[in-house]
C-alpha cells in the first residue's frame, strides 16, 4: 500500500534534511512522482553538497531553504517562501536533533551537568519543534488529511528510563514529547485534519548515533534507507485516534 494513496501528500516538508534520517527521507519520497513539491531545509550549506545535489536532478520538486530551527525568524521566513509557491502541507517531518556537538557530550552523572549545554539541548530539541508547529499551522488549515511527525527518541520516555544518565538528551526528548502533545491538542481544534505524532526511529547508522553504536547488535543497527521505510510505513497506518501519540519504528506505542 502506498504512503501516498493512505495520506494525500501532495506538499511535503522536511527539516533538517542536510544528512542522516533527514536526508534519507528526500532520497525515498522523490522516487513517488505523485508527490508535487518537497521543501527540504539545512542549517548550514557546507553540509548539504548531496541534498543540494538532489536539487539539481530534481530542480521542479525539490525546493532546499536554509533553516536554523532555533531562530524564530529563520522559521518565519523560510515558512513565507514556502506560502509563496503552496498553499498547504501534507506531511512534515521534523528530523533535526542535537546529541553531541562539540562541548556538548551525553552526560554520565551529575558531575557533568552543565546549564549552557542543557539549554543547548532544549533549544534544538524541544524548542524549535514547538516553533515550527507555531508557524506551520496555517499551512495545516486544509481539508485533506495531513501528518505532522517529529522524531523523538525512546530514551526520551521516563516510563522506559532504567539505566539513567544523558540528562540533557533525555530530558529534551521528553520536552519534546510533551510540547508536541500539546500541539496535537491545540491543532485537534485548529486542523483536525492534521495528525501529530512522535516517531522513534531505533538506532540507525547516521554522525548522531555513530560514537555510541559500540553495544549495539547488528541486527538492531538499522540503515538509513530502512529507518526512513519503516517510519514511512508507521505514517501511513496512522488512525484519526493517533494524533499525540508516541511510536516506535515498528508502530507499537511507547510509555511516555
Amino acid at each position: 500500500m502506498s504512503l501516498v494513496d493512505e495520506i494525500n501528500h501532495n506538499n511535503v516538508l522536511i527539516v533538517g534534511a542536510s544528512q542522516g534520517i533527514g536526508l534519507g527521507f528526500v532520497q525515498l519520497l522523490l522516487q513517488d512522482d505523485r508527490i508535487a513539491k518537497i521543501y527540504a531545509t539545512y542549517r548550514q550549506l557546507e553540509s548539504a553538497s548531496e541534498l543540494i545535489a538532489l536539487q539539481d536532478k530534481y530542480p521542479e520538486r525539490l525546493i532546499c531553504l536554509s533553516m536554523d530551527i532555533t531562530d524564530e525568524l529563520q522559521i518565519v521566513e523560510c515558512v513565507q517562501q514556502i506560502r509563496t509557491e503552496v498553499n498547504k502541507l501534507h506531511l512534515v517531518v521534523n528530523c533535526v536533533g542535537l546529541l553531541h556537538e562539540g562541548s556538548v557530550q551525553p552526560e554520565k552523572s551529575l558531575r557533568q551537568i552543565d546549564p549552557e549545554r542543557l539549554l543547548r539541548y532544549f533549544q534544538v530539541n524541544s524548542i524549535g519543534s514547538v516553533l515550527l508547529a507555531k508557524h506551520l499551522l496555517s499551512l495545516f488549515k486544509h481539508s485533506d488529511r495531513s501528518v505532522f511527525a517529529s522524531i523523538s527518541a525512546k530514551v526520551g520516555s521516563l516510563g522506559d528510563n532504567q539505566l539513567g544518565g544523558w540528562y540533557g538528551y533525555r530530558a529534551s526528548k521528553a520536552a519534546l514529547n510533551m510540547f508536541m502533545r500539546n500541539v496535537a491538542i491545540e491543532y485537534g481544534r485548529t486542523c483536525p485534519k492534521t495528525l501529530v505524532v512522535m516517531l522513534h526511529p531505533g538506532t540507525t547508522d547516521t554522525r548522531l548515533s555513530r560514537p555510541y553504536q559500540g553495544n549495539v547488535p547488528a541486527e538492531k543497527l538499522f540503515s538509513v534507507e530502512r529507518t526512513v521505510t519503516q517510519l514511512l510505513a508507521v505514517i501511513a497506518q496512522l488512525q484519526d485516534g493517533d494524533s499525540g501519540q508516541f511510536f516506535s519504528w515498528d508502530g507499537s506505542r511507547l510509555p511516555w
